[in-house]
Parts: structure tokens; sequence; C-alpha cells
């Protein structure tokens, strides 16, 4: 029996309970004991603080970080075992970034986990040697430095592993966490901030009777966990003030989408702003009273509660498409108890009707430069991108946009029990038409740019992205963990472009550059004198000096000589159509 007829197979008999231990039907236990919800508060992830700074002699100033990924135990159940965890500094979610725009980041990641190991700085535009490919990874005690520009506009981003066909074993057992890039000028808009500006950081999981968790390896459709967390902890409970608050959603599951919405102590929903997605702020907010977010994706939301003092209200998920497993208690997330007063009023106005009036939009185009069918099987392999797998190393550049150029890339869900987030790395996306399926953009998505988009069943996403400002081998695939990890992943190279007047001499093209490749430890390398010295070599190489050169130079090219798609265009895409219940 082929592949495909093999998958597809075992595809029909899971589609109905997900791809992950047996434990119950839709709307059922999953298997994980029982939990009481809202027992205990909502964690705060701890912000990270830099080892040292340096100032550059062109006045950057370079901050260094420490990360370790190590095997640690962390409490769930109050009256089972721990569960073992790998993550970050010993936490999961692991610390929280918080660096201020143009400042630029050195983060030494040493892994002494028991797996191999890659990181990924989630919607920033780093060079391709830090950028996380996925077979640029560290084995078991070894470390790399990852270099980090900061400079584009304040975002909530994230950091998690992207090690090739592990990345859902490493991300779900912890290493994921938080970066946030805040910009000054952001601060004359007086949005909720401090203890008023929180991340939530929602994921799925399941737990064996001893209170260890239940991996998700072995599963090739999904895997979709019966608890809830919120920031690391099963449908927490958060005290609040009768005030606004900024909530920085990051969608963090494996193959988990989330519909989201606040209800009221009468069952009403409570409206809320949404002030940014991926890639900053909105150019206006958009008011609304439920969230669509996928795997990857993330929003910001400004909550008014002032209006329920002494209450407790519910945030609720109510995604139930495209073959997701629901258990008995996943449409909750998390429960807001309101006090009765207010300790700070500051930054607690109206939301400002102008967010950034300066969101960067990509020049307009209507050519369609690619279509990428997003599928089950083809290429011999589970999970496909134009009938490609990723370990197909001779095929898998399906791009090579020119440096600087802005291409529209059509997007196709072509089939399987799923939804296909599509994550492009290195660039700023516009959605800018959805048909089928649920056949148009929601306006918190077309309000502003993203680097990740929801495809579901049935629809063609189009999206609209600058290609730059560096050249270089760059990923893009689907966010559902479970298929990334299983060959849905492909490649795309932006190519030099002379006419820029780069100095490519000095090269950060290569994602697997043997000059930043993971080194073997050892101790001498990392007393505070050799780290010092490393982080200095990083910053006198000044790599991300020329990105608004660059970009002023590639649009000043581009109106002049007008891009007529790419001089070499990649093969077209086989969609592997074999049953009807797999084709969107």
């Amino acid at each position: 029996m082929s592949f495909l007829l093999n998958s597809l197979v075992l595809g029909l008999a899971v589609v109905g309970v997900s791809a992950q231990r047996p434990g119950g039907p839709p709307g059922g236990t999953g298997g994980s004991p029982a939990y009481t919800l809202y027992q205990a508060p909502l964690p705060i992830p701890e912000v990270i603080q830099p080892d040292f700074s340096i100032t550059t002699k062109d006045g950057r100033t370079v901050q260094s970080y420490s990360i370790t990924i190590e095997q640690f135990t962390k409490q769930i159940y109050p009256d089972l075992g721990a569960a073992t965890m790998v993550g970050y500094n010993g936490q999961a979610p692991g610390p929280m970034f918080r660096i201020d725009r143009g400042v630029e980041t050195v983060v030494r990641v040493l892994n002494k986990g028991p797996r191999n190991a890659a990181v990924h700085l989630h919607g920033s535009y780093n060079h391709a040697p830090w950028d996380g490919w996925a077979n640029d990874d560290m084995a078991p005690n070894q470390w790399k430095d990852y270099y980090y520009p900061n400079l584009e506009s304040g975002r909530s981003i994230w950091y998690h592993d992207h090690t090739d066909e592990i990345t859902a074993v490493n991300a779900y057992f912890g290493q994921a966490g938080t970066y946030i890039i805040h910009d000054p000028a952001e601060d004359a808009l007086a949005l909720p901030a401090g203890d008023y500006d929180v991340p939530l950081a929602l994921s799925d999981k399941t737990y064996d009777a001893n209170g260890d968790l239940v991996s998700p390896a072995g599963n090739t459709f999904n895997f979709f966990g019966d608890t809830i967390h919120v920031n690391g902890q099963p449908w927490p409970y958060m005290n609040v003030e009768p005030r606004k608050y900024r909530f920085r959603l990051y969608d963090m599951s494996l193959s988990r989408a989330y519909d989201l919405r606040i209800q009221n102590p009468a069952g009403n929903s409570v409206p809320f702003k949404v002030i940014a997605s991926d890639s900053g702020l909105f150019g206006s907010p958009v008011s609304t009273s439920n969230l669509v977010m996928s795997m990857g994706e993330r929003y910001e939301i400004v909550v008014d509660f002032a209006n329920f003092k002494g209450k407790k209200l519910t945030m609720l998920n109510g995604f139930t498409a495209a073959a997701t497993t629901s258990f008995a208690n996943t449409d909750k997330v998390m429960q807001f108890v309101v006090g009765n007063t207010v300790s700070d009023t500051s930054n607690n106005g109206a939301v400002p009707g102008t967010l950034n009036p300066n969101v960067d939009w990509p020049a307009p185009r209507t050519t369609v430069d690619h279509t990428f069918s997003f599928q089950l099987g083809g290429g011999g392999a589970q999970w496909t991108i134009n009938g490609v797998p990723f370990s197909d190393a001779n095929n898998r550049v399906l791009a090579k946009p020119p440096q600087g150029a802005v291409e529209l890339w059509e997007l196709r869900h072509a089939g399987g029990p799923a939804v296909h987030p599509v994550h492009i790395h290195l660039v700023n996306l516009q959605v800018v038409s959805r048909t089928g399926g649920r056949g148009s953009v929601l306006p918190y998505e077309s309000a502003g740019l993203k680097d990740t988009v929801l495809l579901e069943p049935g629809e063609t996403v189009r999206v609209l992205a600058f290609y730059g400002p560096w050249d270089g081998l760059f990923m893009f695939h689907c966010h559902n963990l479970i298929h990334e990890d299983n060959a849905m992943m492909a490649a795309f190279n932006v190519t030099l472009l002379e006419e820029l007047g780069y100095p490519n001499t000095q090269g950060y093209a290569d994602p697997e550059d043997s000059r930043f490749a993971a080194k073997s430890y050892k101790a001498a390398q990392f007393k505070p004198a050799a780290i010092k010295k490393a982080v200095k070599k990083l910053a006198a190489m000044n790599p991300y000096k020329d990105a608004s050169a660059l970009a002023s130079k590639a649009e000043a090219h581009y109106a002049a000589t007008p891009f007529a798609g790419e001089k070499r265009t990649v093969a077209a895409p086989v969609v592997a159509r074999a049953t009807a219940a797999f084709v969107a």
C-alpha cells in the first residue's frame, strides 16, 4: 500500500478523536486526571536581565543574555507527582525578554537538555545564521550565540525551538517564551503599562495519571491536549482591578487554534479593542467581542473591567472547526476576578483612535508570484508544500525573490484534517484576500502587518510582503508543529541584488555558516571575559547596520525598474488528492 493511502487510512481513524494518546471521545476527559478550574493564580514570566551591556564606537547598545536549555520538574497537579519538562533556564514558558527598540541583543544558548535544539526568534528579521534554521542545531552539551537586531517596530514576538523533526516535542515540553520589543514612541499613546501590560501564552497539554506530561511524539496528524494552560498554568485566575488592561495573546499550542471571547456573569460577551498583531500596532484599533487566532499568531487587546467591580469574568474558547478535538473543558481558558478599587489610574484613558500612522505596508502588487499548496502527502512524506518535503534538500527552495522585491504569494489549503497556519520567516506580511472557507479577511487580520496567517480547509489566502532587507536562505512552513515536523516546511532564497550596493563580502546569507555554528561546551568559553570578548567581536561586525538604507535603496530601485517576477521559477505544485475526506 502506498505511503499516501496508509496515511489516509490512519487519518480517517484519528480525525474524530485527535491523533494523541487514547483518552475519550470529543467532549470527554481526554485521559488527564481531573483538574479543578481556576484554583491557581496566573503566573507572570519573570523578565530576564542582561548579564552585561556594551556600547560600540558608533553608539549602539548591545546587551548580552544567557539561556540554558535544561530538564526540570514542575508541580502541575497539587496532589500528584511533578511533571518533567525541558525549558529555558528551568522555566516553562521561558523567561520574558523586554527589549527597547534599537537595542541589539546577543543571547548565548547552552543546550544541557536531552535532545538537539535550535532557537527561532519568531517575528524578527534576523540574518539567516541566527534565525534558527532547522538543521542549524545544537547537540546536547553544545552552545551558540544568537545575534538579534530589535530594530523593527515595537511588537510581541516569541522565541521557541525549531529543530528539524522534533520542534513539536521540544516546544511542548517547555522550549518557548515571550519576547517583547518596546518602542519608547508608544509611550505617548498612554496604553496600559507596567502591571497592566500582561502576556497570556496559551497552550494545551495532556497528563498521565501520575501527573507527568503525555508526549506528543509519534503523532503525525494533530495533537490536541485536554488541559488548557495560560503562562504554563492550567485554567488560572487573575486578580484584576476595575480598569483597562493590555493583554498580549500568544498561541503556543501545537495544533489548537482558538476563538476567544470574554463572558460576563450574565453570559454576555464583553467587547474589547484589538490594537496590534504579529508585527506591531495597528493604524487604528479594531473593536470586537471575539478573536480567532491560530498557532504562532499573536494579538494585543485592551480590555476594560471598569463596569465589573466584584465580578468574575471568564475567557472562553469557541474554536471547533477543521477536525479540532474538543474535551470537557477546552472551551474554557481562564478567569478574571475583578476587584473593587483601582490602585493606579495612569494609562487608563480611552484607547487612541490613531495608534500607528506609519504602518510600513508593502507596495501594491496584483500579479501572483507563487502558489503554494499545503497538503496531505506528496514526495513520500506525511505533509508537504507543493508536494515537496523539507528533507528533499535539492528541491525544497520553492521561491527565489530578489532582494528588496515585493511578492504576492497565494497559499492554498489543499487537504488534510487540520488547519495550516502559515508562517513566513524574515518578512512582515499583509493579508490581502481570503476565498473559500470563511470567505473574507477578518478586520483585525487586515488592520496591521503579520508573520503568520490562518489557513482553514477550503481556503485560499493571498499575502503580500517585502522580501528583505537581507539576502539569504529562510524557511516558511505550517505552524501546526506536528505538520512542520512531518515535512510541511520549505525554504525561499532571497537572492542578492547587487544593484543595492550592499557590501556582501561580509555575507550572512548561509543559515549553516560555520562561523556561527554551535560549539562544544568548554568551561573557559563561559568565563565572563570570554563571553564579553565574543559579544564585542559580533558587535564589531555590525551586521544589521544597513537595514533602513537597504529598504530605501530597494524601493528606489524597483520604482525605476519595476519588478517583473523572478527570473528563475520553481516546479508547479503537485497536489495529492486521494480521497474527498481530506480535500479542502
